[in-house]
Protein backbone atom coordinates (compact mmCIF):
# COMPACT_ATOMS: atom_id res chain seq x y z
CA UNK A 1 0.00 0.00 0.00
CA UNK A 2 1.64 3.09 -1.23
CA UNK A 3 -0.87 5.75 -2.15
CA UNK A 4 -0.42 9.19 -1.10
CA UNK A 5 -3.25 10.21 1.05
CA UNK A 6 -5.02 12.90 3.02
CA UNK A 7 -3.86 11.97 6.85
CA UNK A 8 -7.40 11.95 7.75
CA UNK A 9 -8.35 9.77 5.25
CA UNK A 10 -6.23 7.43 5.77
CA UNK A 11 -7.49 7.04 9.65
CA UNK A 12 -10.98 6.99 7.89
CA UNK A 13 -9.69 4.18 5.88
CA UNK A 14 -8.44 2.45 9.12
CA UNK A 15 -11.23 2.73 11.00
CA UNK A 16 -13.50 0.94 8.50
CA UNK A 17 -11.03 -1.86 8.15
CA UNK A 18 -11.31 -2.31 11.88
CA UNK A 19 -15.02 -3.13 12.03
CA UNK A 20 -15.93 1.16 13.19
CA UNK A 21 -19.34 1.95 11.89
CA UNK A 22 -20.15 4.30 14.61
CA UNK A 23 -17.85 7.64 15.02
CA UNK A 24 -18.97 10.31 17.78
CA UNK A 25 -18.17 13.66 19.03
CA UNK A 26 -18.99 17.17 18.67
CA UNK A 27 -17.48 18.98 15.88
CA UNK A 28 -15.06 22.12 15.58
CA UNK A 29 -12.42 24.13 13.37
CA UNK A 30 -9.86 21.64 14.47
CA UNK A 31 -11.47 18.71 14.01
CA UNK A 32 -13.43 19.32 10.62
CA UNK A 33 -11.04 17.87 8.69
CA UNK A 34 -10.91 14.22 10.07
CA UNK A 35 -15.44 14.66 9.87
CA UNK A 36 -14.50 15.21 6.40
CA UNK A 37 -12.93 11.93 5.87
CA UNK A 38 -15.59 10.57 7.60
CA UNK A 39 -18.43 11.47 5.54
CA UNK A 40 -16.73 10.62 2.53
CA UNK A 41 -17.07 6.72 3.28
CA UNK A 42 -20.34 6.65 1.56
CA UNK A 43 -22.26 6.06 4.96
CA UNK A 44 -19.80 2.68 5.93
CA UNK A 45 -19.11 5.18 8.80
CA UNK A 46 -22.13 6.88 10.45
CA UNK A 47 -20.94 10.28 12.23
CA UNK A 48 -23.09 11.05 15.50
CA UNK A 49 -23.18 14.28 16.45
CA UNK A 50 -23.99 14.81 20.37
CA UNK A 51 -24.58 17.34 22.40
CA UNK A 52 -21.97 17.75 24.73
CA UNK A 53 -18.31 16.24 24.32
CA UNK A 54 -18.69 14.01 27.64
CA UNK A 55 -22.06 12.59 26.10
CA UNK A 56 -20.16 12.05 22.85
CA UNK A 57 -17.53 9.88 24.73
CA UNK A 58 -20.05 7.83 26.83
CA UNK A 59 -21.99 6.59 23.46
CA UNK A 60 -18.95 5.40 22.08
CA UNK A 61 -18.37 3.66 25.74
CA UNK A 62 -22.06 2.43 25.18
CA UNK A 63 -21.47 1.16 22.21
CA UNK A 64 -18.17 -0.40 22.97
CA UNK A 65 -20.19 -2.66 26.21
CA UNK A 66 -23.22 -3.39 24.30
CA UNK A 67 -21.14 -5.00 20.99
CA UNK A 68 -17.56 -5.85 22.16
CA UNK A 69 -16.08 -3.58 19.28
CA UNK A 70 -13.96 -0.32 19.75
CA UNK A 71 -15.78 3.07 20.36
CA UNK A 72 -14.30 5.97 18.78
CA UNK A 73 -14.69 9.42 19.73
CA UNK A 74 -14.25 12.57 18.19
CA UNK A 75 -14.02 16.31 19.34
CA UNK A 76 -12.34 19.36 18.50
CA UNK A 77 -9.90 21.38 20.84
CA UNK A 78 -10.25 23.51 23.70
CA UNK A 79 -13.02 22.97 25.63
CA UNK A 80 -14.25 20.21 23.38
CA UNK A 81 -11.38 18.47 24.41
CA UNK A 82 -11.39 19.35 28.16
CA UNK A 83 -15.22 18.31 28.59
CA UNK A 84 -14.12 14.77 27.05
CA UNK A 85 -11.89 14.42 30.23
CA UNK A 86 -14.97 12.43 32.55
CA UNK A 87 -15.86 10.21 29.62
CA UNK A 88 -12.92 8.88 28.79
CA UNK A 89 -12.14 8.73 33.20
CA UNK A 90 -14.85 5.84 32.95
CA UNK A 91 -13.90 4.43 30.29
CA UNK A 92 -10.46 4.06 31.52
CA UNK A 93 -11.24 2.82 35.19
CA UNK A 94 -13.85 0.58 33.92
CA UNK A 95 -11.49 -0.78 31.50
CA UNK A 96 -13.76 -0.24 28.19
CA UNK A 97 -11.87 -0.11 24.69
CA UNK A 98 -12.07 3.67 23.09
CA UNK A 99 -9.93 5.36 20.36
CA UNK A 100 -10.22 9.47 20.90
CA UNK A 101 -9.29 11.83 18.25
CA UNK A 102 -8.54 15.09 19.71
CA UNK A 103 -8.19 18.00 16.96
CA UNK A 104 -5.53 20.62 17.93
CA UNK A 105 -4.76 24.13 16.62
CA UNK A 106 -1.85 24.16 13.61
CA UNK A 107 1.47 23.60 14.79
CA UNK A 108 2.82 26.68 13.63
CA UNK A 109 0.40 28.47 15.63
CA UNK A 110 1.51 26.02 18.94
CA UNK A 111 3.15 28.10 21.63
CA UNK A 112 2.21 31.61 20.20
CA UNK A 113 -1.60 32.29 21.27
CA UNK A 114 -3.31 29.84 19.03
CA UNK A 115 -6.78 29.81 19.92
CA UNK A 116 -7.12 27.02 22.12
CA UNK A 117 -3.73 25.81 22.19
CA UNK A 118 -3.00 22.60 24.82
CA UNK A 119 0.53 22.42 23.41
CA UNK A 120 2.21 23.22 26.33
CA UNK A 121 4.23 25.64 24.95
CA UNK A 122 4.32 29.81 25.86
CA UNK A 123 3.02 28.93 28.67
CA UNK A 124 -0.59 27.06 27.43
CA UNK A 125 -2.02 23.57 29.09
CA UNK A 126 -0.36 20.32 27.75
CA UNK A 127 -2.94 18.10 26.65
CA UNK A 128 -0.64 15.45 26.98
CA UNK A 129 -0.74 16.00 30.72
CA UNK A 130 -4.60 16.20 30.46
CA UNK A 131 -4.94 12.74 28.45
CA UNK A 132 -2.37 10.62 29.19
CA UNK A 133 -3.69 9.73 33.31
CA UNK A 134 -7.01 8.91 31.65
CA UNK A 135 -5.58 6.65 28.89
CA UNK A 136 -3.69 3.47 28.17
CA UNK A 137 -1.71 5.14 25.16
CA UNK A 138 -1.85 9.00 24.37
CA UNK A 139 0.80 10.70 21.57
CA UNK A 140 0.85 14.25 19.97
CA UNK A 141 1.36 13.66 16.43
CA UNK A 142 3.59 15.67 15.16
CA UNK A 143 5.12 13.82 12.18
CA UNK A 144 2.23 13.06 9.63
CA UNK A 145 4.29 9.57 8.57
CA UNK A 146 4.39 8.18 11.93
CA UNK A 147 0.45 7.82 11.99
CA UNK A 148 0.63 3.88 10.63
CA UNK A 149 2.51 3.51 13.92
CA UNK A 150 1.10 5.40 16.61
CA UNK A 151 -2.34 4.50 15.37
CA UNK A 152 -1.25 0.40 15.20
CA UNK A 153 -0.07 1.02 19.01
CA UNK A 154 -3.21 2.90 19.78
CA UNK A 155 -5.43 0.24 18.58
CA UNK A 156 -3.65 -2.27 20.40
CA UNK A 157 -3.51 -0.55 23.59
CA UNK A 158 -7.41 -0.29 23.63
CA UNK A 159 -7.66 -3.84 23.61
CA UNK A 160 -4.87 -4.74 25.50
CA UNK A 161 -5.22 -7.39 28.64
CA UNK A 162 -5.71 -4.27 30.53
CA UNK A 163 -8.23 -2.25 27.97
CA UNK A 164 -8.79 1.46 27.92
CA UNK A 165 -8.96 4.35 26.13
CA UNK A 166 -6.28 5.51 23.47
CA UNK A 167 -6.06 9.03 22.74
CA UNK A 168 -3.85 11.03 19.71
CA UNK A 169 -4.18 14.22 19.61
CA UNK A 170 -3.92 15.78 15.88
CA UNK A 171 -3.05 19.09 14.87
CA UNK A 172 -5.43 20.74 12.21
CA UNK A 173 -2.26 20.86 9.33
CA UNK A 174 -1.36 17.30 10.44
CA UNK A 175 -4.73 16.28 9.74
CA UNK A 176 -4.46 18.00 5.89
CA UNK A 177 -0.82 16.38 5.39
CA UNK A 178 -0.34 14.01 2.65
CA UNK A 179 1.09 10.74 3.48
CA UNK A 180 2.31 7.75 2.03
CA UNK A 181 0.32 4.93 3.72
CA UNK A 182 2.12 1.99 4.95
CA UNK A 183 0.94 -0.85 6.41
CA UNK A 184 1.14 -0.64 9.94
CA UNK A 185 3.55 -2.55 12.21
CA UNK A 186 2.79 -5.87 13.14
CA UNK A 187 1.69 -6.68 17.22
CA UNK A 188 4.05 -8.09 19.67
CA UNK A 189 4.03 -11.61 20.47
CA UNK A 190 1.94 -12.51 23.87
CA UNK A 191 4.43 -13.67 26.31
CA UNK A 192 4.10 -17.04 28.08
CA UNK A 193 3.54 -17.57 31.45
CA UNK A 194 6.60 -17.37 33.73
CA UNK A 195 7.97 -20.28 36.67
CA UNK A 196 6.51 -17.58 38.95
CA UNK A 197 3.42 -17.16 37.54
CA UNK A 198 3.02 -21.10 37.18
CA UNK A 199 3.69 -21.52 40.83
CA UNK A 200 0.98 -18.79 41.81
CA UNK A 201 -1.39 -20.64 39.72
CA UNK A 202 -0.77 -23.87 41.39
CA UNK A 203 -1.06 -22.43 44.80
CA UNK A 204 -4.80 -21.69 43.34
CA UNK A 205 -5.49 -25.05 41.88
CA UNK A 206 -4.45 -26.79 45.31
CA UNK A 207 -6.78 -24.25 47.65
CA UNK A 208 -9.75 -24.98 45.67
CA UNK A 209 -9.06 -28.26 44.97
CA UNK A 210 -9.63 -28.48 48.65
CA UNK A 211 -12.36 -26.09 49.14
CA UNK A 212 -16.12 -27.74 50.29
CA UNK A 213 -17.63 -24.16 49.64
CA UNK A 214 -17.11 -21.68 47.04
CA UNK A 215 -18.19 -18.16 46.54
CA UNK A 216 -17.62 -16.63 42.72
CA UNK A 217 -17.58 -12.85 42.74
CA UNK A 218 -17.66 -11.58 39.08
CA UNK A 219 -17.07 -8.15 38.06
CA UNK A 220 -17.42 -6.10 34.73
CA UNK A 221 -14.31 -7.87 33.31
CA UNK A 222 -15.70 -10.82 32.81
CA UNK A 223 -18.41 -8.57 29.79
CA UNK A 224 -15.56 -6.96 28.49
CA UNK A 225 -13.84 -10.45 28.07
CA UNK A 226 -16.99 -11.86 27.04
CA UNK A 227 -15.79 -14.60 29.22
CA UNK A 228 -19.68 -15.89 30.34
CA UNK A 229 -19.59 -19.26 29.33
CA UNK A 230 -16.11 -19.32 30.62
CA UNK A 231 -17.52 -18.05 33.71
CA UNK A 232 -19.95 -20.44 34.02
CA UNK A 233 -18.08 -23.52 33.35
CA UNK A 234 -15.59 -22.80 36.47
CA UNK A 235 -18.68 -21.65 38.38
CA UNK A 236 -20.05 -25.42 37.33
CA UNK A 237 -17.12 -26.90 38.43
CA UNK A 238 -16.30 -25.55 41.31
CA UNK A 239 -20.71 -25.92 42.78
CA UNK A 240 -19.64 -22.32 43.46
CA UNK A 241 -22.53 -19.76 44.52
CA UNK A 242 -21.72 -17.11 41.99
CA UNK A 243 -22.26 -12.96 43.05
CA UNK A 244 -22.15 -9.82 40.63
CA UNK A 245 -20.44 -6.34 41.06
CA UNK A 246 -23.10 -3.54 40.90
CA UNK A 247 -21.75 -3.25 37.18
CA UNK A 248 -21.38 -6.93 36.17
CA UNK A 249 -25.18 -7.62 36.87
CA UNK A 250 -25.75 -9.47 33.70
CA UNK A 251 -22.43 -11.66 33.80
CA UNK A 252 -24.29 -14.60 35.08
CA UNK A 253 -27.66 -15.64 34.60
CA UNK A 254 -29.85 -14.11 37.10
CA UNK A 255 -32.24 -16.93 37.21
CA UNK A 256 -29.72 -19.59 38.26
CA UNK A 257 -29.84 -21.41 41.19
CA UNK A 258 -26.22 -20.47 41.64
CA UNK A 259 -27.11 -17.03 41.60
CA UNK A 260 -26.04 -14.98 44.98
CA UNK A 261 -27.12 -11.79 44.41
CA UNK A 262 -25.10 -8.30 44.73
CA UNK A 263 -22.27 -7.42 45.99
CA UNK A 264 -21.80 -4.57 47.79
CA UNK A 265 -23.32 -1.43 48.85
CA UNK A 266 -26.73 -2.13 47.16
CA UNK A 267 -26.39 -6.06 47.32
CA UNK A 268 -28.21 -8.81 48.85
CA UNK A 269 -27.42 -10.11 52.46
CA UNK A 270 -27.37 -13.13 51.02
CA UNK A 271 -23.86 -12.70 49.29
CA UNK A 272 -22.66 -12.02 52.83
CA UNK A 273 -23.56 -15.20 54.61
CA UNK A 274 -22.32 -17.43 51.68
CA UNK A 275 -19.42 -16.00 52.17
CA UNK A 276 -19.40 -16.41 55.66
CA UNK A 277 -19.75 -20.12 54.82
CA UNK A 278 -16.94 -20.60 51.95
CA UNK A 279 -13.84 -21.96 51.94
CA UNK A 280 -12.45 -19.62 49.55
CA UNK A 281 -13.28 -16.94 47.67
CA UNK A 282 -13.21 -16.22 43.89
CA UNK A 283 -12.96 -12.93 42.24
CA UNK A 284 -13.18 -12.99 38.22
CA UNK A 285 -12.36 -10.12 36.05
CA UNK A 286 -12.94 -7.63 39.41
CA UNK A 287 -10.08 -6.16 41.75
CA UNK A 288 -13.30 -5.67 44.01
CA UNK A 289 -12.93 -2.05 44.43
CA UNK A 290 -14.93 -0.50 47.76
CA UNK A 291 -18.41 -0.53 46.22
CA UNK A 292 -18.33 -3.98 45.53
CA UNK A 293 -16.96 -5.13 48.55
CA UNK A 294 -18.37 -2.74 51.22
CA UNK A 295 -19.90 -5.03 53.98
CA UNK A 296 -17.84 -7.85 53.22
CA UNK A 297 -14.54 -6.73 54.77
CA UNK A 298 -14.56 -8.43 57.70
CA UNK A 299 -16.03 -11.80 56.05
CA UNK A 300 -13.16 -11.64 53.66
CA UNK A 301 -10.49 -10.61 55.95
CA UNK A 302 -10.99 -14.76 57.24
CA UNK A 303 -11.42 -16.12 53.58
CA UNK A 304 -9.24 -17.41 51.24
CA UNK A 305 -9.05 -15.03 48.00
CA UNK A 306 -7.74 -16.11 44.72
CA UNK A 307 -8.25 -13.06 41.98
CA UNK A 308 -8.45 -14.05 38.00
CA UNK A 309 -7.92 -10.03 36.53
CA UNK A 310 -5.12 -8.35 34.70
CA UNK A 311 -5.05 -5.76 37.72
CA UNK A 312 -4.26 -7.00 41.18
CA UNK A 313 -7.10 -7.34 43.93
CA UNK A 314 -7.99 -4.24 46.25
CA UNK A 315 -6.98 -7.03 49.32
CA UNK A 316 -4.70 -10.05 49.90
CA UNK A 317 -5.20 -12.71 47.58
CA UNK A 318 -3.50 -15.43 45.20
CA UNK A 319 -3.55 -12.99 41.79
CA UNK A 320 -3.69 -14.87 38.24
CA UNK A 321 -3.07 -12.16 36.01
CA UNK A 322 -3.42 -12.34 31.90
CA UNK A 323 -5.88 -12.38 29.74
CA UNK A 324 -9.22 -12.96 31.39
CA UNK A 325 -10.83 -15.83 29.19
CA UNK A 326 -7.68 -18.22 29.41
CA UNK A 327 -7.17 -17.34 32.56
CA UNK A 328 -9.98 -18.88 33.59
CA UNK A 329 -10.11 -21.54 30.92
CA UNK A 330 -6.51 -22.91 32.46
CA UNK A 331 -7.92 -22.82 35.97
CA UNK A 332 -10.83 -24.99 35.18
CA UNK A 333 -9.35 -27.13 32.69
CA UNK A 334 -7.30 -28.37 35.95
CA UNK A 335 -10.36 -29.35 38.14
CA UNK A 336 -12.44 -31.96 38.09
CA UNK A 337 -14.83 -31.33 34.70
CA UNK A 338 -17.45 -33.56 36.67
CA UNK A 339 -19.87 -30.42 38.41
CA UNK A 340 -19.90 -30.45 41.78
CA UNK A 341 -23.30 -30.10 43.85
CA UNK A 342 -24.16 -26.40 45.20
CA UNK A 343 -24.72 -26.07 48.36
CA UNK A 344 -28.22 -25.04 49.34
CA UNK A 345 -28.41 -20.89 50.10
CA UNK A 346 -31.36 -18.24 50.21
CA UNK A 347 -31.42 -16.61 46.98
CA UNK A 348 -30.58 -12.68 46.31
CA UNK A 349 -33.97 -11.70 48.28
CA UNK A 350 -34.35 -7.88 48.11
CA UNK A 351 -34.00 -6.12 51.80
CA UNK A 352 -36.94 -4.61 53.54
CA UNK A 353 -36.93 -0.92 53.00
CA UNK A 354 -38.84 2.02 54.54
CA UNK A 355 -42.02 2.80 52.22
CA UNK A 356 -42.70 5.66 51.25
CA UNK A 357 -45.31 8.26 53.90
CA UNK A 358 -46.59 9.61 50.72
CA UNK A 359 -48.73 6.73 49.05
CA UNK A 360 -47.16 7.40 45.76
CA UNK A 361 -44.88 4.85 43.63
CA UNK A 362 -42.18 3.38 45.11
CA UNK A 363 -39.10 2.15 43.93
CA UNK A 364 -39.92 -1.33 44.02
CA UNK A 365 -43.50 -1.11 41.97
CA UNK A 366 -41.83 0.98 39.61
CA UNK A 367 -38.53 -1.46 39.30
CA UNK A 368 -41.38 -4.28 39.02
CA UNK A 369 -43.10 -2.50 36.45
CA UNK A 370 -39.94 -2.06 34.43
CA UNK A 371 -38.74 -6.00 34.80
CA UNK A 372 -42.62 -6.59 33.76
CA UNK A 373 -42.00 -4.59 30.22
CA UNK A 374 -38.28 -5.25 29.64
CA UNK A 375 -37.68 -7.08 26.49
CA UNK A 376 -35.53 -10.57 27.48
CA UNK A 377 -32.84 -8.86 24.36
CA UNK A 378 -33.07 -5.03 25.63
CA UNK A 379 -30.16 -3.63 26.97
CA UNK A 380 -30.50 -1.90 30.70
CA UNK A 381 -28.13 1.25 31.41
CA UNK A 382 -28.81 2.15 34.66
CA UNK A 383 -27.08 5.72 36.09
CA UNK A 384 -26.60 6.98 39.86
CA UNK A 385 -28.41 8.23 42.67
CA UNK A 386 -31.39 6.39 44.46
CA UNK A 387 -32.93 5.54 40.78
CA UNK A 388 -29.97 3.13 40.04
CA UNK A 389 -29.66 1.96 43.58
CA UNK A 390 -33.07 0.48 42.94
CA UNK A 391 -32.50 -1.41 39.85
CA UNK A 392 -29.12 -2.70 40.89
CA UNK A 393 -30.78 -4.03 43.55
CA UNK A 394 -34.38 -5.28 42.54
CA UNK A 395 -33.93 -5.38 38.50
CA UNK A 396 -32.86 -8.92 37.56
CA UNK A 397 -30.51 -8.41 34.09
CA UNK A 398 -32.02 -9.31 30.58
CA UNK A 399 -31.22 -12.76 29.90
CA UNK A 400 -29.37 -11.62 26.25
CA UNK A 401 -28.95 -7.86 26.76
CA UNK A 402 -26.59 -5.89 28.45
CA UNK A 403 -26.99 -4.30 31.90
CA UNK A 404 -24.44 -1.81 32.58
CA UNK A 405 -24.15 0.24 35.81
CA UNK A 406 -20.57 3.04 35.22
CA UNK A 407 -19.33 2.79 38.46
CA UNK A 408 -16.20 2.90 38.01
CA UNK A 409 -16.55 7.04 38.17
CA UNK A 410 -20.09 6.64 38.96
CA UNK A 411 -20.58 10.32 37.09
CA UNK A 412 -24.36 11.28 37.10
CA UNK A 413 -26.13 11.48 33.64
CA UNK A 414 -23.60 8.98 31.59
CA UNK A 415 -26.39 6.51 30.60
CA UNK A 416 -27.99 9.38 28.23
CA UNK A 417 -25.17 9.07 26.16
CA UNK A 418 -24.57 5.50 26.80
CA UNK A 419 -27.75 3.96 26.15
CA UNK A 420 -27.70 5.67 22.90
CA UNK A 421 -24.62 4.18 21.58
CA UNK A 422 -25.67 0.75 22.45
CA UNK A 423 -29.16 1.40 20.81
CA UNK A 424 -27.30 2.44 17.57
CA UNK A 425 -24.69 -0.13 17.59
CA UNK A 426 -26.47 -2.81 18.20
CA UNK A 427 -30.06 -2.06 16.94
CA UNK A 428 -31.80 -3.30 20.58
CA UNK A 429 -34.02 -1.43 22.84
CA UNK A 430 -31.98 0.10 24.91
CA UNK A 431 -33.45 1.14 28.48
CA UNK A 432 -31.86 4.19 30.46
CA UNK A 433 -32.95 4.70 33.66
CA UNK A 434 -31.83 7.91 35.63
CA UNK A 435 -32.87 10.38 37.96
CA UNK A 436 -33.98 13.38 37.14
CA UNK A 437 -30.53 14.68 38.88
CA UNK A 438 -29.12 12.99 35.93
CA UNK A 439 -31.60 14.13 33.53
CA UNK A 440 -30.80 17.82 34.42
CA UNK A 441 -26.91 17.22 33.83
CA UNK A 442 -26.79 15.46 30.22
CA UNK A 443 -30.50 14.76 29.30
CA UNK A 444 -30.92 16.86 26.49
CA UNK A 445 -29.26 13.94 24.55
CA UNK A 446 -32.79 13.12 23.98
CA UNK A 447 -32.34 14.81 21.12
CA UNK A 448 -29.76 13.22 19.70
CA UNK A 449 -31.82 10.17 20.31
CA UNK A 450 -34.71 12.25 17.94
CA UNK A 451 -32.71 13.10 15.52
CA UNK A 452 -31.01 9.55 14.74
CA UNK A 453 -34.27 7.56 15.57
CA UNK A 454 -32.62 5.27 18.09
CA UNK A 455 -34.22 2.75 20.06
CA UNK A 456 -34.09 3.90 23.67
CA UNK A 457 -36.62 4.23 26.65
CA UNK A 458 -35.85 6.93 29.15
CA UNK A 459 -37.29 6.10 31.90
CA UNK A 460 -37.17 9.71 34.53
CA UNK A 461 -37.27 8.23 38.40
CA UNK A 462 -38.17 11.83 39.20
CA UNK A 463 -38.16 12.82 42.81
CA UNK A 464 -37.08 16.41 42.34
CA UNK A 465 -34.03 16.31 44.15
CA UNK A 466 -30.42 15.28 44.19
CA UNK A 467 -32.12 12.49 46.31
CA UNK A 468 -29.22 10.51 47.14
CA UNK A 469 -27.55 13.63 48.75
CA UNK A 470 -30.25 14.47 50.59
CA UNK A 471 -30.72 11.24 51.94
CA UNK A 472 -26.94 11.00 53.26
CA UNK A 473 -28.28 14.27 55.09
CA UNK A 474 -30.87 13.21 56.36
CA UNK A 475 -29.19 9.47 57.73
CA UNK A 476 -26.24 11.05 58.57
CA UNK A 477 -26.37 14.88 59.36
CA UNK A 478 -30.32 14.65 61.01
CA UNK A 479 -31.65 16.66 58.04
CA UNK A 480 -31.90 17.27 54.32
CA UNK A 481 -30.57 20.91 52.85
CA UNK A 482 -32.78 22.59 51.10
CA UNK A 483 -30.46 23.15 48.39
CA UNK A 484 -31.04 19.30 47.76
CA UNK A 485 -34.47 19.33 47.85
CA UNK A 486 -35.87 21.59 44.41
CA UNK A 487 -39.02 23.29 43.16
CA UNK A 488 -41.20 20.69 41.41
CA UNK A 489 -40.95 19.97 37.48
CA UNK A 490 -42.94 18.07 34.98
CA UNK A 491 -40.15 16.47 33.04
CA UNK A 492 -42.28 14.75 30.60
CA UNK A 493 -44.65 17.98 29.51
CA UNK A 494 -41.15 19.60 29.32
CA UNK A 495 -40.38 16.93 26.99
CA UNK A 496 -43.14 16.39 25.33
CA UNK A 497 -43.06 20.59 24.11
CA UNK A 498 -39.65 20.59 22.88
CA UNK A 499 -39.91 17.46 20.83
CA UNK A 500 -43.69 16.82 19.36
CA UNK A 501 -43.37 13.82 18.05
CA UNK A 502 -41.76 11.91 20.67
CA UNK A 503 -43.73 9.44 22.71
CA UNK A 504 -43.70 11.11 25.95
CA UNK A 505 -45.66 9.58 29.31
CA UNK A 506 -45.87 11.20 32.67
CA UNK A 507 -47.02 7.53 34.49
CA UNK A 508 -48.76 8.07 37.65
CA UNK A 509 -48.46 4.23 38.95
CA UNK A 510 -46.56 1.16 38.20
CA UNK A 511 -49.45 0.06 36.07
CA UNK A 512 -48.88 3.15 33.82
CA UNK A 513 -45.17 3.09 33.22
CA UNK A 514 -45.68 -0.80 32.33
CA UNK A 515 -48.25 0.40 29.48
CA UNK A 516 -45.72 3.24 28.55
CA UNK A 517 -42.80 0.74 28.54
CA UNK A 518 -45.11 -1.87 25.99
CA UNK A 519 -45.77 0.79 23.91
CA UNK A 520 -41.99 1.96 23.36
CA UNK A 521 -40.76 -1.66 22.86
CA UNK A 522 -43.57 -1.80 20.05
CA UNK A 523 -41.68 1.54 18.49
CA UNK A 524 -38.51 1.31 16.14
CA UNK A 525 -37.75 5.56 18.12
CA UNK A 526 -37.27 6.31 20.77
CA UNK A 527 -39.63 6.89 23.76
CA UNK A 528 -39.85 8.88 27.55
CA UNK A 529 -41.25 8.49 30.59
CA UNK A 530 -41.46 10.20 33.46
CA UNK A 531 -43.12 9.00 37.15
CA UNK A 532 -42.88 10.85 40.43
CA UNK A 533 -41.33 9.47 43.81
CA UNK A 534 -41.00 11.14 47.45
CA UNK A 535 -37.32 12.18 47.61
CA UNK A 536 -37.62 11.03 51.28
CA UNK A 537 -37.89 7.79 50.05
CA UNK A 538 -34.91 4.84 51.70
CA UNK A 539 -33.36 3.49 48.42
CA UNK A 540 -32.07 -0.24 49.16
CA UNK A 541 -28.18 1.27 49.85
CA UNK A 542 -27.50 -0.87 52.59
CA UNK A 543 -25.40 2.65 54.08
CA UNK A 544 -29.03 4.32 54.74
CA UNK A 545 -30.50 0.94 56.10
CA UNK A 546 -29.71 1.20 59.91
CA UNK A 547 -28.94 -2.42 60.95
CA UNK A 548 -31.61 -4.28 62.18
CA UNK A 549 -32.61 -7.74 63.31
CA UNK A 550 -33.18 -10.14 60.18
CA UNK A 551 -36.73 -11.56 59.76
CA UNK A 552 -37.72 -14.46 58.27
CA UNK A 553 -39.03 -12.36 54.98
CA UNK A 554 -35.54 -11.00 54.47
CA UNK A 555 -33.70 -14.39 54.80
CA UNK A 556 -35.96 -15.62 52.07
CA UNK A 557 -36.23 -19.29 50.89
CA UNK A 558 -33.58 -21.77 50.71
CA UNK A 559 -32.72 -22.59 47.30
CA UNK A 560 -31.06 -25.64 46.06
CA UNK A 561 -29.02 -26.56 43.00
Amino acid sequence: MTATVRLVDYLARELAAAGVRHVFGVGGANIEDLYDALHATGGVIRTVVAKHEFSAATMADGQARATGRLGVVAVTSGGGAVNLLPGLAEAYTSRVPLLAFVGQPPTTQEGRGAFQDTSGRGGSIDARELFTPVSRFCARVEDPDAVPELLARAFAATRGDTPGPAVLLLPKDVQQALIEAREPLPEPAVPTASPAELHVREQAVDLLRSARRVLVIAGEGVASADARAELAELARRLGAWVAVTPDAKDVFDNHDARFAGVAGVMGHANVLRCLERADACVLVGTRLPAMARAGLEQALSGTPVVCLDPEPPYLPGIWLRGELCDTIRVLAGRLDPAARPVPAHAGPTPLSTPRSSTGGTSYPAAVAAIEAALPPDAHVFVDAGNAGASAIHLLPAPRRGRFVVAVGMGGMGYTFGAGIGAALASGQRTYVIAGDGAFFMHGMEVHTAVEQAAPVTFVIFNNNAHAMCATREQVFLGAPHPSNLFRPANIAAGVAAMFPDLAVTRAEDGAQLRAALLRGNAGDGPAFVALDFDPAEIPPFLPFLRPTKETAHERGPVRVG
